[in-house]
């Protein structure tokens, strides 16, 4: 495994300094479609489980894994090149809130292991065209430089301890089930960020491996601030420490609205820029209604800028906003980057 993760590794190098590369979108969006009961998240593993379990998006990568394996290779078939693990939550801090934290490493390689599987597919029948593993590693539900009491603003529900041995467990799984990039995405917290960081690191060193990271925050709202309060030219030096594949933004807003920090993004560091952007904002249901051709146009304004390195979709998108996104993208080049900060 360690040759085959290092030929990885290197054509990735290759073809992010080729072409702009194209991440998936949203697995949570393709996962509603498919309606799932109860009974369907328990299966005949959790069938006696005696809490709930609807709404474990993770889970399904144990109890319907060849649902989450076509979503990957829905993906992959309108030109994905990183598919993203289905591990969003999956941490001892995500799972308990379904009583799962004992699962967690079974989650991570088993999720790893999917993607693994489906990008193999793919990259056999086009050995020009590799395709690349990311290990999702979602923020938490926790916030680890704010108090969720306003009556007690020096209170933690987590600390920055706990996030880190957290991380550890889920990228160790991550690691196992043949991720080839870990990445720490839709960060509304930079000291979470941080305590995974430290905790990818970590894995690194005792494995000794060399895994890329990426790293992807959230600007919550009109302010341009992350939901612990930085800018993004904050959030860039708070982790310039780490070296890292890329830096970029996701989640929360639309493309139009995410391009000027982007810009921001672009101005300030000589690293590759990701961004996968929301289907637009959520109507007054919580649905996400801007169409693939909607969202093209706006995203079109990345590469003709020269903004990105790799770009995909977030919230509300589909196999059909990929693809479109993917066929655009291939009239344009990448954003220039320095690979002396990667390593």
């Amino acid at each position: 495994m360690g040759n085959e993760r290092l030929k990885r590794q290197e054509q990735l190098y290759k073809a992010l300094e080729s072409r702009i590369l194209i991440l998936d979108g949203a697995m949570g969006t393709m996962i509603q479609k498919h309606r799932f009961s109860e009974e369907d998240y328990r299966a005949n593993r959790f069938r006696e489980f005696e809490h709930s379990l609807q709404g474990n998006n993770d889970l399904l990568s144990l109890t319907q894994p060849e649902a989450i394996l076509r979503i990957h290779q829905q993906y992959l078939e309108v030109g994905a090149d990183i598919i993203e693990t289905n591990t969003f939550s999956s941490t001892t801090i995500g799972m308990a809130d379904y009583h799962m934290e004992n699962l967690v490493y079974e989650l991570n390689y088993e999720s790893a292991r999917i993607a693994r599987t489906a990008a193999d597919q793919y990259t056999k029948n086009t050995p020009l065209k590799p395709r690349f593993v990311a290990g999702a590693i979602g923020p938490t539900n926790r916030t680890a430089s704010m108090s969720p009491d306003v009556n007690d603003p020096g209170y933690r529900a987590v600390s920055f301890d706990d996030l880190r041995l957290a991380y550890k467990q889920q990228a160790e799984g991550l690691l196992d089930g043949g991720c080839d990039i870990f990445l720490v995405e839709t960060i509304f917290d930079t000291l979470n960020a941080k305590a995974a960081l430290f905790a990818l690191e970590e894995v690194k060193e005792e494995r000794a491996v060399d895994v890329p990271i990426m790293v992807s925050g959230t600007i919550t709202d009109a302010s341009g601030r992350t939901l612990s309060g930085q800018t993004v030219e904050a959030f860039l030096i708070s982790i310039s420490h780490i070296p890292l594949l890329s830096i970029g933004l996701n989640c929360a807003l639309g493309a139009d609205q995410l391009n000027p920090y982007l810009k921001t993004l672009a101005r300030n560091t000589p690293l590759a820029i990701s961004a996968y952007p929301n289907a637009g904002l959520p109507n007054a249901f919580g649905q996400y209604d801007e169409t693939a051709e909607e969202m093209e146009a706006l995203v079109r304004a990345y590469f003709e800028d020269a903004l990105v390195n790799i770009v995909g979709g977030c919230c509300g998108t589909t196999p059909d906003h990929i693809r479109l996104i993917a066929q655009t993208a291939q009239n344009f080049k990448p954003r220039a980057f320095s690979r002396a900060n990667m390593i």
